[in-house]
């Protein structure tokens, strides 16, 4: 009985052990994970953060103000919490934007979190267009304008901005811009303007790749675009002017031919000078894609400025959004083995070069400006001006006047693309010094004397701008790096 026992324990073991062993060894089946459903249309990021709480939670700290100090020329909403006014930046912007919004409060941006309220806290005078300034604000910007069709563009500000529900209305950029409630692709939330957009250049947008994606989505925004006006100066509706140009090399002289191509798309009258004037916002996208070096080696938006993380034991892409710089060239390491003072003296290098070309053919260009002015009291006066000479200084200055706004309005200050921006600000700086040539040419003919160095009176557009009264602050002036503006005859006036 006993043997028998132990005979059948044997056979039991010798089946059961191989099993327990398998079972110990082999690792546990993967258990469905249950997911949160997003509705379509899902505005609230608080419910897409449910299912992706790691990318909820980054994206939360664009509330937080970035580190000072750390870039030379973009002092957004660092923790110093300054307001930094461009105007006062680049004083000859105060000029060349005088009787336009742009001349009366026009600061550096503070980042997602910040977009809209930035636009509800700036100089009231300044509000006065309809929805077209929240179309890149608000994940609300394509419901309003399919519901309100015309009516988006045309009505008050405010009217637009009421049919928002009040929790969201100072929501910044969301989840709902960017991605698809499904299965989180990226996705093209601005139909109306982009996918129009990349229409005009013959790009079929359903076969871009998720590389290209990657910059794409950025290009909603991060971009120019033209307000066209009806005969009493209200916004009829909105587009990118990148008719004419190609992907991966959208051009400065198509933007410049296709927004002098109608009178309706001059959004302001330039005080100096009386002439309607078109405007250029924010190009970050087009002079990054115009065959810059990091374009062409494949890099998309995302890569720096939404640099890969770990959250846990989680890889996830950085949905704070902050300049490389700021973010202590964690993204330039992904590629670059240089050291980080290296890498910050490369950046540095290129923006002071910017800036220097900046200063020169922005108040060459001021300078134009003032002799037009000149020319127009000569006119009212009794002098006649050379049609043929002052036809043709006008067309070179135009050309100079967009270029330097360009450059000025673009975000990363050359560095997305620094010899298409030196190439725009050199060439600028010729058309200015062409226009004032002729223009000059123009009053000797008339009798009128010029003086050598021309008053650019800039106190005059620097203080007392709009219901603020907002006035110049010389200590955030950006001087010449390299010294050549005080050189510069006209820069002497600027003071």
């Amino acid at each position: 009985m006993r043997k028998r026992f132990f005979l059948t324990l044997t056979l039991l073991l010798a089946i059961l052990t191989p099993t327990v062993f398998l079972s110990a060894c082999q690792k546990p089946k993967p258990q469905p994970v249950k997911t949160v459903q997003i509705p379509d249309g899902e505005v609230n990021p608080e419910v897409w953060g449910k299912a992706y709480p790691a990318e909820y939670e980054l994206w939360k700290k664009t509330e937080q103000p970035e580190p000072a100090g750390k870039s030379k020329y973009k002092r957004g909403f660092d923790a110093d919490r300054i307001s930094y006014d461009k105007l006062s930046e680049f004083p000859y912007m105060a000029l060349l934007f005088n009787g336009w919004g742009f001349g009366i409060e026009y600061n550096e941006p503070k980042g997602h979190a910040r977009m809209l309220r930035d636009q509800l806290e700036v100089d009231p005078s300044r509000v006065k267009a309809g929805g077209v300034c929240l179309s890149c604000k608000t994940p609300y910007a394509p419901k309003l304008e399919k519901e309100m069709a015309i009516d988006y563009y045309k009505k008050p500000y405010d009217e637009v901005l009421s049919r928002i529900p009040e929790q969201f209305r100072t929501l910044g950029v969301a989840c709902v811009d960017c991605h698809d409630n499904k299965d989180m692709s990226l996705k093209i939330s601005r139909g109306f303007t982009l996918l129009a957009a990349l229409k005009d250049m013959g790009v079929d947008s359903s076969k871009l790749s998720r590389q290209e994606m990657r910059s794409v989505i950025c290009a909603q925004c991060h971009v120019t675009y033209s307000i066209p006006k009806d005969a009493e100066m209200h916004s009829t509706g909105l587009y990118f002017p990148w008719q004419g140009s190609k992907w991966g090399n959208i051009t400065i002289e198509n933007i410049i031919k296709k927004l002098r191509s109608d009178p309706a798309y001059g959004e302001f009258k330039q005080t100096v000078t009386g002439f309607k004037m078109a405007f250029i916002r924010h190009p970050e996208f087009e002079l990054f894609s115009n065959n810059s070096v990091h374009w062409k080696a494949g890099a998309a938006c995302a890569d720096c400025h939404m640099p890969y993380t770990i959250v846990g034991t989680s890889k996830v892409s950085d949905h704070r959004v902050m300049s490389p710089v700021k973010n202590d060239f964690k993204a330039c390491q992904q590629c670059h083995t240089e050291s980080i003072e290296w890498l910050k003296d490369q950046v540095t290098t290129i923006q002071d070069r910017t800036v220097s070309l900046m200063l020169r053919s922005g108040y060459a260009t001021a300078s134009v400006a003032k002799l037009f002015e000149i020319a127009h009291k000569a006119q009212s006066e009794g002098k006649n001006i050379d049609k043929g000479l002052y036809d043709k200084a006008k067309d070179f200055y135009e050309e100079a006047f967009y270029r330097v706004v360009y450059v000025g309005a673009e975000n990363s200050v050359g560095f997305h693309n620094p010899t298409e921006a030196a190439r725009n600000l050199g060439d600028a700086t010729a058309f200015a010094g062409k226009a004032e040539g002729l223009l000059r040419q123009a009053l000797a003919k008339a009798g009128v004397d010029v003086p050598i160095m021309v008053n650019l009176e800039l106190n005059k557009y620097l203080d007392d701008r709009g219901k603020k009264k907002l006035k110049f602050s010389s200590e955030v002036e950006f001087k010449d790096p390299y010294g050549v503006q005080d050189k510069l005859l006209t820069v002497k006036q600027a003071k």
